[in-house]
């Protein structure tokens, strides 16, 4: 038996003004997530490309060609229920975060990690009030925990979206730092992915590149844009 899958049955997808934000219509119907809650924006911009991809659907609407539309469902069904069990969650990541733990060998691996996470470990400790500590190998460190204790209240200060965007921002890479680097404009989403790829991107150059590997890591690159572009898309003003 074929796998039933959801088809087009519009012909215009736009947007209108909602209380706490805009809807998209589907000609007179109003868009809700899976689980039928209210798909209420807080932008028109984030509103009207979510349309977009609505309006881009072929004959079979396809999931994966529309991440604005996942991340908004996930928004509203997931984070919201679970907002700051979900906050806690991306903040730890920063007593764990793959800027703190450098290579041991050999030295030219050693410096493109102090070139490239330096400048956000201080960047960290000045802007965020937070210093990291650094180790080299495996060995865990331990951090300030005042210096947690600010990146949390630093996380749990986002509204929704921003916690939603967030989310992917830290995860991908395995970052807080970088996340918030991506956030608050030190840097952008390809940067942060960049930079979350030096040891790989060094083992590739040494041994050679696996097809499978290249392919995952675009695929976490396209889900990072998408994540910085929900960030600016859902901001107010």
């Amino acid at each position: 038996m074929s796998e039933w899958k959801a088809r087009r049955f519009w012909k215009t997808a736009d947007l209108r003004p909602a209380e706490g934000g805009f809807e998209v219509m589907l000609d007179d119907r109003v868009l809700r997530t899976p689980g039928k809650h209210p798909l209420v924006l807080p932008t028109e911009g984030l509103a009207a490309a979510i349309a977009v991809e609505w309006q881009a659907q072929d004959d079979l609407i396809v999931p994966q060609s529309m991440p604005l539309t996942r991340a908004a469902n996930s928004a509203i069904e997931k984070v919201a229920p679970q907002f700051d069990a979900v906050a806690a969650m991306l903040a730890e990541y920063g007593g764990t975060d793959l800027l703190s733990y450098r290579a041991t060998e050999p030295e030219v691996l050693i410096r493109r990690q102090a070139q490239g996470w330096d400048p956000l470990i201080d960047w960290s400790a000045t802007h965020l009030a937070a210093p990291l500590r650094i180790t080299h190998g495996v060995i865990p460190v331990d951090q300030d925990p005042a210096a947690l204790a600010r990146l949390h209240a630093r996380v749990r200060d986002l509204d929704l979206w921003g916690l939603t965007a967030l989310h992917d921002l830290v995860t991908i890479p395995g970052s807080l730092i970088l996340g918030l680097a991506v956030v608050e404009g030190r840097i952008d989403a390809p940067e942060a992915h960049r930079l979350s790829r030096i040891d790989e991107d060094f083992q590739a150059e040494r041994w050679g590149s696996d097809e499978e590997a290249a392919e995952a890591a675009e695929g976490r690159l396209v889900a990072i844009l998408s994540a910085e572009r929900l960030w600016h898309l859902s901001r107010r003003g």
